[in-house]
């Protein structure tokens, strides 16, 4: 793949620790619902407790019929980067780009530069997973020890909209247990990758955000 610089977008989120999420499924016009578009940040450790993951999802709110047509877009890059000495600036990034029907990755590795700009770290492909498609079984692929996945996945993130906005307006004082689910039988795009803990440094903590950047 050709190197190419590519500019921070306008979809932003960050979180801090190991076991954390972020969720943004409102944002300006220019933003919702497209490749731009994260929803969700997740990082966790995983069933192998030897291995961190990373989640990022997309595109919120999909229908089952949008779903089926929903894409990455080529020109647009995920990058996660991972702070792991407590500056707050991005030590190591892993990025993800489509390539044709696939997620290319790439990473972890020390950024090119840091801030809003990036450069796609060819130099470190970590591996490739065919994007799966909507209503047929995930493909996940393994390479160098790490586990890569991309495609369309059922909205994980549960919030009750309607009794917030009760909240909001002095209608009721708290959540309903249960409540109602305002992202049930919605999907997103995810991008997930699983990786041994030793290749994102020796701190026992980091802090990580995510970004979509549009290529320029």
């Amino acid at each position: 793949m050709k190197k190419t610089k590519l500019y921070v977008g306008l979809s932003l989120v960050a979180i801090s620790g190991l076991v954390f999420m972020a969720a943004d499924h409102a944002d300006a016009p220019a933003v919702t619902g497209n490749a731009n578009d994260i929803t969700d940040v997740y990082a966790f450790q995983g069933q192998d407790t030897n291995n961190m993951v990373f989640v990022v999802n997309t595109q919120g709110l999909l229908s089952p019929s949008a779903t089926a047509t929903a894409a990455f877009s080529e020109n647009v890059m995920t990058e996660i980067n991972i702070d792991n000495n407590g500056d707050n600036v991005e030590d190591l990034v892993i990025q993800a780009i489509r390539k044709g029907d696939s997620m290319y990755f790439f990473g972890p590795v020390a950024p090119g530069t840091t801030g809003v700009t990036s450069t796609v770290k060819t130099n470190a492909e970590a591996g490739k997973v065919k994007i799966s498609t909507y209503g047929n079984a995930p493909i996940t692929a393994t390479q160098n020890g790490m586990k890569f996945f991309a495609g369309p996945r059922d909205d994980p993130f549960f919030f009750d909209l309607g009794q917030f906005k009760h909240i909001l307006a002095g209608e009721a004082s708290s959540f309903n247990n249960p409540g109602t689910d305002t992202f049930a039988r919605t999907n997103v795009l995810s991008t997930i990758i699983e990786l041994p803990k030793s290749m994102l440094g020796s701190s026992s903590t980091i802090n990580i955000w995510a970004e979509t950047k549009q290529k320029q």
